[in-house]
């Protein structure tokens, strides 16, 4: 008898005696509604996650350049920020003299440009004992996909960085 009422409580009958359930028609139909909505909404998900990069890099690039300032402040000394052989995307280091004090790893599928206020390319800043620099710069931030809104990290002469967004989404004339 307690085999009868265990098979009936996993057993739903409806009405007329059938079983209750969903048909192979309605499981396909569910199936397909579902891969129409995972293929319109994949696309915004990708610049979602590459614009939370973007974010990420500016973040680091920042960190990096307000723990050289400090580290030049403190020590009264000049510290580097130095871009790795290939480029500011392929990593970066804070020294002080020949000694990594921090050292950013590569990114990937991003772009990061630095140039300063003639437009000429910089591999390397260095604060003074005193936290300025000689010169401004700005890095750009940006990926291939143009819908993704590019950032900037700007550097005025007294060495304090500021993040940028790129307001008119042209990332070819910098953040605006």
């Amino acid at each position: 008898m307690e085999m009868n009422r265990s098979r009936a409580f996993f057993s739903r009958r409806g009405a007329g005696g059938r079983f209750a359930g969903f048909t192979l028609i309605e499981l396909m139909f569910t199936v397909v509604i579902l891969a129409v909505l995972l293929s319109l909404g994949a696309p915004m998900l990708r610049n979602l996650v590459l614009d939370q990069r973007i974010k990420t890099v500016a973040s680091d690039i920042h960190g990096s350049l307000i723990y050289a300032r400090s580290e030049a402040l403190k020590r009264n000394a000049d510290i580097s920020v130095v871009a790795a052989g290939a480029g500011w995307v392929a990593g970066w280091e804070v020294r002080l003299g020949a000694t990594v004090l921090k050292r950013q790893d590569a990114l990937s599928d991003m772009t990061i440009t630095a140039t300063d206020q003639n437009g000429n390319t910089v591999t390397t800043l260095t604060y003074r004992g005193d936290g300025r620099l000689g010169s401004t710069a700005t890095f750009l931030i940006r990926t291939s996909e143009t819908a993704v809104t590019a950032r900037c990290v700007r550097l005025d002469v007294s060495g304090r960085p500021n993040v940028q967004i790129d307001t008119n989404k042209n990332p070819d004339d910098g953040c605006n």
